[in-house]
């Protein structure tokens, strides 16, 4: 075995391995180390030096941020917080050995392992799609920094504009987001009344979400891209896209194409759906058949007892039927959630049960005795509070008059160093 990064080798204690550092890994390794109170070594295992702020990526398509101002290195930072860090990338999970094989060659052994991967990104289901094909993507930092070229470029020839999400995908917040973006964004440049634009979303209906609306984000989203002029194409199956072309089919409730829409454009965005990563994909008794960790309500994989998930790679069924598949997105404040479960149920796992437990998401305590040492999961409070009114795509209360001061303003999101201060912040649904 070779112990990775700034790991430190001779240490007899427990390892915790945090697969991924994204929002959900990072802040992860937060808890869990200050959960755990020093009884366990904590290893991060990433496939980037760096920690990118994804939510800010809109704004880099649109260079309102430039995207080393949301770079944080990682390894300085770990290495502050006492936290062992390598960037070589998972080759392969081994549940049944409690090893990862890591790209560079070398593995690390694990005692638990917590699974914090975020999703691959599923371009290739549809022919042409995505950065490789002839839209652009913000799903990562160097997609939305090529995206940033392609906007710059398509301003100085404006053409419509296509943008949503794509059949399967759960990370409809962002979508919006980038329409309205892009609406200002154009107004500013003065060239919007030469961009037609066209919303396309494998929702049954403007403002679904994955969750079939929060509050009256129906009313809300349609009235605000009625007066900004956005047309929209619901319970949308995208067929494939050509250079400057996109055909799209209309679903009807019966499964059955009602309308084909050929949609010239200059520019597109669509966000994809998501499936898991290579590295655990196809496990028997960790994922399901597209690839997403198997987890109980403890955030606990039932075959394995020693593996754990949290975020967009958690295994998360729909709402409800769809005429289009609609996946569930994993919000910011989900994935605190899931962090806080996370952290406790391994700490208890570690120093024994007979103590008491915080709940996520509230301040109460209770005794948990050895015979009844009940894992802590998201509780129904923080539950409540994730479905209490519209929510932007970080998981922040979404009123009406937030939207145009959200997307006309001049300002730009702080440094993504003023997130890395604190283990408590929110993010996209599409981030781990």
């Amino acid at each position: 075995m070779s112990l990775p990064g700034n790991a430190m080798p001779g240490n007899s204690l427990p390892r915790i391995v945090v697969l991924g550092a994204g929002l959900g890994g990072t802040i992860a390794a937060y808890e869990i180390r200050d959960a755990t109170k020093g009884r366990a070594e904590v290893t991060v295992v990433s496939d980037s030096e760096d920690y990118w702020f994804v939510p800010s990526n809109p704004w880099v398509a649109v260079r309102w941020r430039e995207p080393e101002a949301i770079r944080v290195p990682l390894a300085p930072v770990m290495a502050k917080k006492g936290i062992g860090f390598t960037s070589g990338g998972a080759l392969r999970v081994h549940p049944q050995d409690q090893r990862i094989d890591l790209r560079d060659g070398t593995s690390i052994t694990y005692d638990w392992l917590v699974i914090a991967t975020g999703p691959e990104l599923a371009f290739d289901e549809i022919p042409g799609f995505g950065p490789q094909g002839y839209t652009v993507s913000v799903c990562r930092t160097d997609h939305a920094a090529h995206a940033a070229d392609a906007f710059d470029a398509f301003c100085a020839d404006p053409k419509p504009i296509v943008v949503g999400a794509a059949q399967g995908a759960s990370c409809f917040g962002p979508a919006y987001e980038f329409a309205l973006i892009l609406d200002t964004e154009l107004r500013r440049r003065k060239i919007r009344d030469r961009v037609p634009m066209t919303f396309v979303t494998s929702e049954p209906y403007i403002g679904h979400l994955g969750l079939d609306g929060v509050g009256d984000t129906k009313g809300l989203l349609e009235s605000e891209m009625r007066e900004r002029h956005i047309k929209w194409i619901t319970n949308a199956r995208v067929a494939s896209i050509e250079p400057g072309m996109m055909h799209v089919e209309e679903v009807g409730e019966d499964g059955a194409v009602k309308k084909a829409h050929d949609l010239p454009f200059g520019y597109s965005m669509l966000l994809p759906a998501f499936r898991g990563v290579e590295a655990v994909h196809g496990i028997e008794g960790l994922t399901n058949p597209r690839g997403f960790i198997l987890a109980d309500r403890h955030q606990r994989n039932p075959t394995f007892k020693n593996i754990y998930s949290l975020g967009v790679c958690v295994a998360i069924p729909p709402i409800g039927p769809t005429p289009v598949p609609v996946g569930v997105p994993k919000t910011g404040f989900m994935i605190e959630s899931m962090v806080t479960a996370v952290a406790h149920n391994i700490a208890s796992e570690l120093m024994g049960a007979n103590r008491t437990r915080c709940q996520a998401g509230t301040r109460s305590v209770w005794p948990i005795s050895a015979t009844a040492a009940w894992p802590l999961s998201p509780s129904p409070r923080s539950r409540r509070a994730m479905s209490t009114g519209p929510r932007m795509a970080n998981g922040s209360i979404w009123p009406r008059s937030a939207l145009r001061s959200t997307f006309s303003t001049k300002s730009a999101p702080a440094p993504a160093s003023r997130f890395m201060k604190s283990s408590r912040s929110t993010c996209w649904g599409s981030a781990n």
